[in-house]
């Protein structure tokens, strides 16, 4: 366990909301120059950069021009920071879950409760200020790549608050296992393009995602959904997410008096989880600490530990951590959650695992269902699949550091999308998709 000041736990939940002055508005993470800034070309050490066709070149110098211009004016920023706060419904609570805590061997579990947020996770922080920028650039259309939906619904809501069309693209795979999300993102007005090609998953929608940017790049913005891809989408989404550990920062301290031994959060691109890492990296006793989606197993090649079983390379626009075989050729990657299911992981994240300022482990997909039911049964809260996987590596973390040891979790999506996939996950229902109110032995306590 951390040195650090240790507290008792409380005898009830505890729930943690700032109000007025004292909220850590969403402009400070984009006017807060601190020492963890890429350099002029976007890279992060060695990792990140610029790997695109001419084509894109323009539009991308386009898009960095332009997010510096409004990272210091002062009516975008505005702007954000009331959507933010009236429309997402910010600061997201700190939780501390008691009773899941008594599984994690005398640890004190305290969840962000992004699953609180409009739309149900993290996405939304980021959406509303790529789309703003849009508006501000005088894009007319803002495409989008999603995996679990999550990302493709934040995008198809921010483009019907702001009057902007908007095309979603999707891995065949993926609109199947989130078919709630690709409803949701019909209703508010978005066009769903199932991707067929390649894998059909997270990977190929930004593939095509990509080829349509070239195509209509005068009219179009492309709303990348995570901090992956060509500079400046990695700091720029960084940028957006780093309110959820600026808040959990002050939320955490108020509460407990003391910062957290270690922050959990899963990675798949990885936006969540710098979101929430970035306020505490000069903060050496902190751990920070990202669950992959290890699948089968990072032994069975079946995976999407991307840092865990990785190797650098280029992938979509920028060189990180990716999933080739010796000729350099990405290869597919398996997840039950559909948006860790990524062969790639965001710059910022290889540089912090190579400096050691951040480590990162694998949770199967057995893990994380059980983390899911776990959490489900001890505190009334039904997580997204992605989520489940930090709350898994949170326990395992729990037992490690012992007993006092606080451990701050980002619960970055909630899990109604994922409902289906869990009742067949633990036999809620039979092959013919019907409910199974006879037999729950697959998920009793």
């Amino acid at each position: 366990m951390s040195t650090s000041q240790t507290s008792s736990a409380a005898d009830a939940p505890q729930v943690v909301r700032f109000k007025g002055a004292d909220l850590p508005q969403s402009s400070i993470g984009l006017t807060d120059r601190s020492a963890h800034e890429p350099d002029v070309g976007g890279h992060f050490g060695v990792y990140g950069g610029r790997f695109v066709p001419e084509a894109l070149m323009g539009v991308i110098e386009e898009v960095t021009a332009e997010y510096e211009k409004v990272r210091s004016d002062n009516e975008f920023l505005g702007e954000l920071d009331r959507l933010q706060r009236d429309y997402t419904g910010r600061p997201s609570p700190v939780f501390e879950a008691t009773r899941l805590s008594e599984h994690a061997g005398g640890a004190r579990i305290l969840l962000k409760r992004e699953d609180l947020n409009h739309t149900g996770s993290h996405k939304i922080n980021n959406v509303l200020g790529q789309v703003l920028l849009a508006k501000r650039m005088g894009k007319t259309r803002v495409i989008a790549e999603t995996g679990a939906g999550q990302h493709g619904v934040a995008t198809a809501t921010a483009c019907a608050l702001m009057g902007l069309d908007c095309v979603v693209y999707m891995g065949e795979v993926d609109t199947e296992r989130q078919a709630l999300n690709v409803a949701r993102m019909r209703l508010l007005g978005s066009e769903v393009v199932a991707v067929k090609s390649g894998s059909r998953t997270l990977k190929d929608a930004i593939n095509e995602a990509l080829r349509d940017w070239v195509t209509h790049a005068d009219n179009t913005y492309y709303c990348f959904g995570t901090v992956a891809g060509p500079h400046p989408f990695p700091v720029m989404v960084r940028d957006f997410q780093r309110i959820i550990g600026l808040e959990a920062r002050q939320q955490v301290l108020a509460s407990t008096g003391r910062l957290p031994d270690a922050i959990a959060a899963c990675v798949g691109g990885g936006s969540n989880a710098i979101g929430i890492f970035h306020a505490f990296i000069d903060d050496a006793d902190v751990r920070l600490v990202g669950f992959e989606a290890a699948g089968d197993g990072v032994e069975t090649g079946r995976h999407a530990a991307t840092i865990s079983g990785g190797t650098p390379g280029a992938l979509h626009g920028a060189y990180s951590y990716l999933l080739q075989n010796e000729d350099g050729q990405t290869v597919d990657s398996h997840s039950i959650s559909a948006g860790l299911d990524y062969p790639g992981v965001g710059p910022e994240h290889s540089y912090l695992h190579d400096i050691g300022r951040a480590e990162y482990r694998g949770v199967t997909d057995t893990e994380a269902m059980n983390a899911f039911k776990l959490l489900c049964r001890t505190e009334g809260i039904i997580p997204a699949i992605e989520s489940s996987h930090a709350i898994a590596g949170a326990l395992t973390l729990g037992k490690e550091l012992g007993e006092g040891a606080i451990i701050l979790v980002n619960l970055s999506g909630r899990g109604d999308k994922d409902v289906d996939t869990a009742a067949e996950w633990f036999g809620l229902i039979d092959g013919d998709g019907e409910a199974n109110v006879d037999d729950e032995a697959g998920i009793k306590p």
